[in-house]
């Protein structure tokens, strides 16, 4: 095995044929006798780099035309205001479902400028274990839009299905977009943190319907507001070049796998696999409701927690790296996207079956 497997939430693992030849490419760029990093981000040369990206990504997503994709920065944390401050307008309530830890900070933040209507919340005694159904959301007639999280990265609580609304939905696809196919059209706006399955850190995408851009509330900064973007393709200021291109190498890698749909398959593959493993086990446990476990990230627990950190010890001397759940639910997380080979997922399972065979 040349490299660990990384099971991080994020930044995570990138494919490995991507950083190969973001390598045979680090110090001369197609003859330009440039690294992509030190290209001026208005020169024919990355012009051509963001094109091509864009164009991928429309591609394997099959983005409508009345839809702009932004390359932005400030990752998701940035669009938990971004997204309120443009879609809000006259309004001053806006819906959100509440399923995780990233929902709840989504919602903190549009506190700050709306009143929010909570139209679900799956908590129960501060823990997340499913999404609600569709026949649970309590929507509001005056609201701007709803948003939700459709993979919690945290809790590993995934929504089975795309909730309907007569309004903008706006959707957090941090941990799950390129996961598998959507369809666009049903979202108003998407954004997106790369460092998950699309890139490096320091890069957000937000993909907007053209009619949710141009009426921010007031007092917006330009920076803040999506038309300023849109208008200026994405280089109001200096874009984070890099993590651009090494996106667009990563959209290029999908569609050399046969796109999404193929993608699609193996992912649920991998988190089949595993998650039996962990239902087959009386050692291990995992603690959401089965029709909506995450296909990226699994959480499990240990029959006994005191032999904790001896699993994680062992999974690194096995070259299974970053396995520890997040610190605000404990146990262990397996973070399975898109890079993640097979391969680690098997030897992960492995590794499982024969630490429980010695220590359970």
């Amino acid at each position: 095995m040349s490299r660990p497997y990384n099971f991080s939430a994020g930044p995570a693992m990138l494919p490995e044929p991507v950083l190969k030849r973001a390598q045979e490419e680090m110090l001369d760029w197609h003859g330009s006798g440039m690294c992509v990093a030190e290209m001026s981000h208005r020169g024919k040369e990355f012009l051509s780099i963001a094109q091509q990206a864009e164009a991928d990504l429309r591609e394997l997503l099959a983005v409508p035309d009345n839809y702009r994709v932004l390359f932005l920065q400030g990752g998701a944390s940035l669009q938990f205001a971004m997204a309120p401050m443009n879609l809000l307008g006259d309004a001053k309530q806006a819906d959100y479902l509440n399923t995780g830890s990233w929902s709840k900070k989504a919602i903190a933040e549009a506190k700050r400028f709306a009143t929010v209507n909570v139209a679900a919340s799956t908590e129960q005694d501060g823990t997340f274990t499913r999404a609600p159904a569709q026949a649970e959301l309590s929507l509001s007639a005056d609201a701007a839009y709803l948003h939700y999280t459709p993979n919690e990265t945290i809790q590993g609580v995934e929504f089975p299905y795309v909730p309907e609304t007569d309004k903008p939905l706006v959707a957090d696809m941090s941990s799950t977009i390129l996961s598998r196919p959507i369809d666009v059209s049903k979202f108003g706006i998407i954004y997106a943190g790369a460092q998950k399955n699309i890139g490096p850190a320091g890069l957000t995408l937000v993909i907007v319907r053209d009619d949710l851009i141009g009426s921010p509330i007031a007092g917006t900064p330009a920076m803040l507001d999506y038309k300023t973007h849109a208008d200026a393709e994405s280089m109001y200021n200096t874009p984070p070049t890099y993590a651009w291109y090494l996106a667009g190498l990563v959209f290029q890698w999908l569609k050399d796998l046969g796109g999404l749909a193929g993608m699609a398959e193996i992912n649920q593959r991998k988190a089949g696999k595993l998650y039996a493993a962990i239902d087959g086990s009386d050692f291990y446990a995992n603690p959401v409701q089965p029709d909506c476990r995450s296909w990226m990230n699994v959480p499990f627990t240990l029959a006994d927690a005191k032999l904790d950190a001896d699993f994680l010890a062992g999974a690194k001397d096995a070259y299974l790296l970053t396995l520890k759940g997040h610190r605000s639910v404990g146990g262990m997380r397996a973070s399975i996207y898109n890079a993640m080979p097979e391969a680690g997922v098997d030897a992960l399972i492995d590794f499982m079956a024969e630490f429980e065979r010695t220590r359970g």
